[in-house]
């Protein structure tokens, strides 16, 4: 209760001179009222997700009003942490966005590193977009890729939870100690329920930098926690909670396989590089200066005809001097 009062007055204390920079002033049809900052609980989960910022207003128009929560992440992991932790229930996928979701009426969204929270209206893709392009200070890294790798199948919906520390752990998987999962060798999970014939099943798949810590990491979990089934793939390590059945666990944990990823960063050829091109555009800069030179003096030599033309007695400034060799 007081580390989550002490990240409000944070929040205050820095949001302030930063009031109208999330939500603007009109939204479509609609005016943006008070500003003020959105009260939170559980300050260190949310501290651990890296919120910098809150704010919260209520936008109204003739005979129709909403209410909008904005929450301001370090990066976008933070975002998606909060976004699966936030999102009711029953949500339905929205079409707005990849990490979007809505009820009767209620739109959850998360952009980069924003969460986005619209209370009272759903708007479309077309209303949202002024909003997301004018955000302030967006950050566009990437997002994680270990959510990729837990199972979709028999998947509860809505149930999946990101974990980046003992906070978060601590919340949504209290029966794994800390220690355990070692996040200051820079782990974090990724966590989904499933259903079965024997019950639901909880299941994490943990990241860890290399393998070597992996494997370490692997006979810690099946020897310090009693009932459950762990597999390790690559740097990954899944983990399924007891009690579970057995049989269907090890379905489970078959789908989790690790496949690794190479980006080559590799110039680009452009034009520029074709020889081809490059005597092509020579050829072309030489016709054109031999344009311009024909060009030139032809109307110089015009000029001096159509002068001569009009002023009989005209002689030009600079007389043509002739040197006569035949008489000598």
């Amino acid at each position: 209760m007081l580390r989550s009062l002490i990240i409000s007055f944070c929040l205050v204390a820095a949001g302030g001179a930063l009031q109208g920079a999330i939500w603007p002033a009109q939204l479509g049809s609609f005016t943006r009222g008070e500003l003020k900052q959105a009260s939170i609980t559980n300050g260190d989960v949310w501290e651990e997700y890296g919120l910098l910022e809150t704010e919260q207003t209520e936008y109204r128009t003739e005979g129709r009003h909403f209410g909008a929560t904005a929450y301001r992440f370090r990066d976008p992991t933070g975002a998606l942490a909060a976004f699966q932790w936030q999102r009711p229930s029953d949500a339905k996928p929205s079409k707005v966005g990849e990490l979007a979701v809505e009820t009767t009426r209620s739109l959850l969204l998360a952009f980069h590193n924003y969460l986005l929270r619209i209370d009272g209206w759903k708007p479309g893709a077309e209303e949202l977009a002024p909003l997301l392009q004018s955000l302030p200070r967006v950050d566009q890294s990437s997002l994680p890729t270990l959510p990729g790798y837990l199972p979709s199948t028999n998947l509860v919906p809505n149930s999946e939870r990101y974990v980046v520390g003992p906070a978060s752990l601590a919340m949504f998987y209290k029966e794994i100690p800390p220690s355990l999962a070692a996040f200051h060798l820079g782990a974090e999970a990724q966590f989904g329920r499933f259903r079965s014939q024997h019950g639901e099943i909880s299941m994490g798949v943990f990241s860890y930098p290399t393998p070597a810590i992996a494997r370490q990491q692997t006979e810690a979990f099946s020897q310090r926690l009693a009932g459950a089934l762990v597999k390790r793939s690559g740097p990954l390590v899944a983990v399924v909670l007891p009690p579970a059945d057995p049989d269907e666990a090890e379905k489970l944990l078959a789908k989790v396989q690790y496949q690794a990823t190479i980006t080559w960063n590799e110039r680009v050829p452009t034009k520029r590089d074709n020889i081809g091109n490059l005597i092509l555009n020579i050829l072309l800069l030489c016709g054109l200066l031999i344009l311009v030179c024909l060009a030139g003096g032809l109307i110089v030599g015009g000029m001096r005809l159509l002068r001569k033309r009009l002023f009989k007695d005209w002689e030009p400034e600079e007389a043509m001097i002739r040197l006569r060799l035949d008489g000598r």
